[in-house]
């Protein structure tokens, strides 16, 4: 019997210095903590998107950092990914829809693993595709953002940080559940 007290009296001290430990940090503490990780680069939740600069369609430079104070949704994709054929119809209708409510897609086409670099425009001119498409020809951008499932998608806030990662086709009603989760 004296055992099951003390075994209960110690679990209880327990849940008391957990839960004191949990409060005592205050608010601004955590704010800050947040604000420490958002200034960090990365891919994780949180951290601020690498920059990078790509070629688009028509070969004119197109910087992710241009893009600071929008909403961005980038995705890797690639010509031959079945997944990625099918998202890209829904990536167009909600470019459509919400390109003047600050939000980009930034189609990031991984070329580095195309057969050819033309079959992407053909792709892009047969889908009507209308977003603004990049070549990723070295495979750096992939690298950087660790893409190992096509496609991949990373929603970054206005800020340029990574609110949100998505791997797999995304429908239309997926896109705008994201897009509108975001600041």
């Amino acid at each position: 019997m004296r055992r099951n007290i003390a075994a209960i009296l110690f679990l209880i001290g327990l849940v008391v210095y957990g839960t004191y430990d949990y409060l005592k940090e205050s608010p601004s503490d955590a704010i800050q903590m947040s604000e420490l990780e958002a200034n960090e680069v990365g891919i994780r939740k949180g951290q601020r998107a690498p920059d990078f600069t790509l070629a688009d369609l028509q070969g004119n430079p197109v910087k992710l950092s241009d893009y600071k104070g929008k909403r961005v949704m980038l995705n890797f994709w690639a010509t031959w990914c079945p997944p990625c054929q099918v998202e890209m119809p829904h990536m167009q209708k909600f470019y459509e829809e919400y390109r003047h409510q600050d939000i980009v897609v930034l189609g990031v086409n991984m070329t580095a693993i195309e057969n050819h670099q033309e079959d992407v425009q053909k792709f892009v001119n047969k889908g009507q595709f209308t977003f603004p498409i990049l070549f990723d020809t070295k495979g750096d951008v992939m690298q950087a953002y660790q893409v190992t499932a096509y496609p991949t998608t990373y929603l970054l806030d206005s800020s340029g940080v990574i609110k949100d990662k998505f791997v797999g086709a995304m429908s239309y009603e997926t896109m705008k559940k994201y897009a509108m989760e975001m600041k």
